[in-house]
């Protein structure tokens, strides 16, 4: 797990541009939002895991494979930096748990016989309507 985010890491690509929001006049001058991007095809990752990660990373993953995260949350390029990566460790490690198997239940004899029964009553009840005829 813990090379698979090293890697992730050490792939990333940052650029930084100025952002909105608060941070008054340091706003206009300083490039303190952060994109971060990673080939998810350069990770190497096992089938399984490829698969969770693409369906998690949703609107984020572009046409090239990218995961795009932004992160101009704060007024420091730092502290963005450190969301950014942080989002994507994330990420990552939701990909890598394993999603529980469902256990399949059966009804018993008698949740069987009520659920046949409300049936017998709702289709009973629709053929009832229609046209009257005097």
């Amino acid at each position: 797990m813990g090379a698979i985010l090293d890697r992730a890491q050490a792939l990333a690509e940052e650029s930084f541009s100025a952002a909105s929001g608060p941070g008054g006049q340091n706003v206009n001058k300083v490039a303190t939002a952060v994109q971060l991007r990673v080939n998810i095809y350069r990770l190497g990752l096992p089938p399984r895991i490829f698969a969770r990660l693409k369906e998690l990373a949703g609107s984020r993953l572009n046409a090239r494979g990218e995961i795009v995260i932004d992160a101009r949350r704060f007024r420091t390029q730092e502290a963005n930096r450190a969301d950014a990566r942080e989002r994507l460790a994330e990420l990552i490690e939701a990909s890598l748990k394993e999603p529980k198997k469902r256990a399949q239940t059966r009804v018993n004899r008698v949740g069987k016989v009520k659920r046949l029964k409300a049936k017998k009553e709702h289709s009973e009840k629709k053929a009832n309507r229609g046209k009257v005829s005097w």
